[in-house]
């Protein structure tokens, strides 16, 4: 049998490997690649992740109002967007309204995210509202030099005067009662309100009970060294550094289950309140609002009063319309409004009316009357309200402005008409040329017709005393 050897081209078939050999092995090698990129990425992710997020820092100083709410509630809402571990807030208040600091509190409360309050720097306070909140938050941190408590409502504390400060029990009184008098049955109403208020906080963050009675009964008070012995507050620090080393492992109590802190070591971002917030918490002083009040109320009144002066009516309606934003947001008494009005309204009233000054002092009684209850008392925890050299200050001007210059616009309004028609009565003239009970004179360089009862001669002067179209009535100069 005849066999045939394989031919030279039949051998480099079965030896050379297919074309596409070559492309799976370079797309595998490829995958091969992508896949440790994916598993690289992947085991670097929580490295990423662990790394702690700042927490943020937010100061809070003066009266605790609408504004000092308002930027707690971002601060939290933005702490739970960037999933910041707690949220410091840096307190100095004398006090403030009692609606916001409620806000604040259900805000603490309801807050997944710890909340630190830290009575800071040296010198300041956490009086009267500021107490509710170092009890309400999670975590209450003094420095060194601060004080809190006197959580008395201040208008509960001497009957029938706004604004007084609450009166101390004597000591015979402490013995013979544990509990002081406080007056009436409405004021001891609101008394034990405040008190159970200020005690539920204190049971809810296992603080000490007895010194929040004390707080609001007896306008009781405590240094940062008392407050951690009485446990009141956690820690006494001097800085932010110091308060975050010292809460560190330290395990509180939130609405979503129990949260260890990991502190030390920690950034802090300190949140900027911007400019809206810093225009706001100035104009919502009760003492701005009622400056701006007053000049918008005048320079309206001014631009009524002389129409096309512009610049008055601008003004006023400026600070007219900041004065009511402020008005808006602050415990307005709407019996006191009325009355500083009526006052104003007495005031214009005595430079148009001759009552020898009986409208001008019932005016300057009712401002000031008017301005002492503008803010009503009952709505905040410490002294609010317009001060009293500035209620003063601003009735003695508001009576020399209305009264002056309403003077000086009645002397305007009856002297002598300089412009228009009118101005030609009383005016002498020249009779340049006259027939019978008619004529010509020169009055102000100009030649009228003019009339009279009887015959001029020319040359003589000649007084007008009416004018009929272009035709002046005159009578002869004697």
């Amino acid at each position: 049998m005849r066999r045939f050897a394989p031919t030279r081209k039949a051998c480099c078939a079965r030896d050379t490997p297919p074309a596409h050999a070559g492309v799976l092995r370079r797309g595998g090698r490829c995958a091969v690649t992508l896949i440790t990129l994916l598993v690289a990425l992947a085991l670097s992710a929580p490295a990423q992740d662990s790394k702690p997020r700042p927490a943020l820092l937010l100061d809070l100083n003066g009266v605790i109002g609408f504004v000092a709410a308002d930027q707690l509630s971002k601060a939290l809402a933005r702490a739970k967007v960037e999933e910041a571990p707690l949220v410091i807030v840096r307190l100095d208040t004398p006090g403030g309204l009692l609606s916001s600091t409620r806000d604040m509190i259900r805000d603490i409360l309801a807050s997944p995210i710890p909340v630190v309050v830290y009575v800071a720097p040296s010198g300041a306070r956490a009086a009267s509202a500021g107490t509710y909140l170092v009890y309400a938050s999670h975590l209450a941190a003094m420095a060194p030099g601060t004080h809190l408590g006197a959580a008395t409502p201040v208008s509960l504390g001497v009957p029938g005067l706004p604004g007084s400060p609450p009166q101390q029990p004597t000591p015979d009184k402490d013995k013979k009662s544990p509990e002081p008098d406080t007056g009436p049955a409405a004021e001891r109403k609101a008394v034990n309100d405040a008190a159970a208020y200020l005690r539920s906080l204190a049971e809810i963050r296992n603080r000490d009970a007895d010194f929040a009675e004390k707080a609001v009964r007896e306008a009781a008070t405590l240094t940062a060294s008392e407050a951690v012995k009485q446990r009141v507050v956690e820690v006494v620090v001097p800085d932010v550094a110091e308060l975050l080393n010292a809460i560190d492992a330290r395990k509180v109590a939130t609405v979503s289950g129990d949260v260890t802190l990991s502190t030390k070591g920690l950034t802090v971002v300190e949140i900027d309140p911007g400019w809206k917030a810093q225009l706001m918490s100035i104009i919502t002083d009760p003492n701005i609002a009622f400056v701006l009040m007053l000049i918008g109320i005048y320079g309206i009144l001014f631009e009524f009063m002389n129409p096309g002066a512009v610049a008055p009516g601008i003004i006023g309606g400026i600070c007219l319309i900041v004065a009511l934003t402020a008005l808006s947001v602050l415990p307005l008494n709407y019996g006191g409004l009325a009355l500083l009005l009526f006052g104003i309204a007495l005031l214009v009233a005595e430079a148009f009316v001759p009552s020898f000054g009986v409208l001008g002092l019932g005016g300057i009684a009712a401002f000031v009357v008017g301005a002492f209850f503008l803010f009503d008392p009952a709505e905040t925890s410490f002294g609010f309200g317009v001060a009293w050299p500035l209620i003063l200050g601003a009735a003695a001007t508001s009576a020399l402005l209305v009264i002056g210059i309403m003077g000086f616009a009645l002397k305007a309004r009856h002297r002598a008409v300089r412009t228009g028609a009118e101005e030609m009565i009383g005016s002498v003239g020249e009779v340049l040329s006259w027939i019978g009970t008619q004529g010509q004179v020169r009055v102000h360089g100009e030649i009228w017709a003019a009339r009279s009862d009887h015959s001029l001669a020319r040359g003589r002067k000649a007084r007008v005393i009416g004018r009929v179209g272009l035709t002046l009535t005159v009578e002869e100069v004697a």
